[in-house]
Formats: structure tokens, C-alpha cells, sequence
């Protein structure tokens, strides 16, 4: 598997750290600190590659590594940009919106070279389609608190798996990081050696 040349994962994500062991990378993790607010009028694709580039430079900013990964995964339905949810109420809310509905799943992520000062960056897009949710579902699910740290109150790979009916495009990117995407991207700025 390829080897590498000091690369940080600005997360503090399990899955994002979970799906890029699996590729074999070898990184350290130091999670980005910044304002996760939407802007007004923000569409959702600028959202989350604003986020994941600041993710990135926040922590290349305080941390000895040349190349940095930054991330942002939200659901949106509607029109509504979702999150992780607030609280417990707020997750029930968003299951029941995403209830017997198609929605998508964005996630944009940003690799910084900090030696070069370059930047590459994309977002991937996933529909996903979820089956029709009784109360006692979304209840029994949001009970074991497994949504509240999950964009749109879910985790494809987790508890929620069953109410999927179907996903069209890339499965990790659901997960929280497009794999096939971010090792491009490391290759393209030779962050990543064959």
C-alpha cells in the first residue's frame, strides 16, 4: 500500500480515521477547531468545501506535518442543510423529514500541502434513499444515542443501516470520507508514495 510523507487527519471522526487506515495510510490525527456555522445564503457544496479547507489550515497552523485532510459531511433534504443534530428532539425531527424520502449526502474534503501552499479540493455527492420510519423506530434509534454525532442524525454503517433502501454513488463518502476521491487527491500533490 502506498507510503507517505507527514500526513494529518484534521478530524476528530472514528469513521474518517476507520476508513483511512483501511486504505493503508499512515497519519495522525489532530481534529480542527473552528466555527462550523453556515453562512447566509450559503449553498451547500461552498458549505462544506469552506469547512473542510479550514478544517485543514486550522490545524496545519499548529501542527508539524506537511499535508493536511480536512473534511465536512451533511445530509440535505429539501433544501435543508443538516448537521449533527442538537439534541435528542432534533434528531427525531430530522429522521422523520428523512423518512420514506431521497436525500444526499455531501461531504467536501480538502488536502493542504503546507510546504507548497497548494490546495486541492472536491465535493462528493451520494443519494441516498431511506425506507418509511415509524415513531417507534426513529425512538428506539435515537434512544441509543448513536445519531447525535452524525450529519442528519444517522450512520449508514451503524444503527441506521436497515433503513436504508439504497444509496447511488460512493458508499464511504456516506460513511464520512470518499476514499476513491481523497486518494486521488493525495496522489495529485504527491503526498502519497507507490
Amino acid at each position: 500500500m502506498p507510503m507517505n510523507k507527514s500526513i494529518i487527519l484534521a478530524s476528530a471522526s472514528p469513521r474518517r480515521k476507520e476508513l483511512l487506515e483501511s486504505a493503508g495510510i499512515k497519519f495522525k490525527v489532530v481534529p480542527g477547531d473552528i466555527d462550523e456555522t453556515i453562512l447566509h445564503n450559503e449553498k451547500p457544496l461552498d458549505y462544506v468545501l469552506r469547512l473542510a479547507e479550514e478544517k485543514a489550515k486550522d490545524v496545519a497552523a499548529r501542527a508539524e506535518a506537511r499535508f493536511f485532510i480536512g473534511a465536512d459531511t451533511i445530509v440535505v433534504c429539501n433544501d435543508e442543510i443538516m448537521g449533527k443534530p442538537l439534541d435528542s428532539e432534533d434528531a427525531v425531527r430530522m429522521l422523520k423529514k428523512l423518512s420514506g424520502k431521497p436525500h444526499k449526502v455531501v461531504t467536501g474534503f480538502a488536502v493542504y500541502d503546507s510546504l507548497q501552499k497548494k490546495i486541492v479540493q472536491q465535493a462528493v455527492t451520494t443519494d441516498v434513499f431511506f425506507k418509511e420510519l415509524t415513531d417507534d423506530e426513529i425512538n428506539r434509534y435515537v434512544a441509543t444515542k448513536d445519531p447525535l454525532d452524525k450529519a442528519g442524525a444517522y450512520a449508514i454503517q451503524g444503527g441506521a443501516a436497515y433503513m436504508v433502501k439504497g444509496i447511488q454513488g460512493s458508499y464511504t463518502n456516506v460513511v464520512g470520507l470518499p476514499l476513491t476521491e481523497v486518494i486521488d487527491a493525495l496522489k495529485s500533490i504527491d503526498a502519497l508514495e507507490e
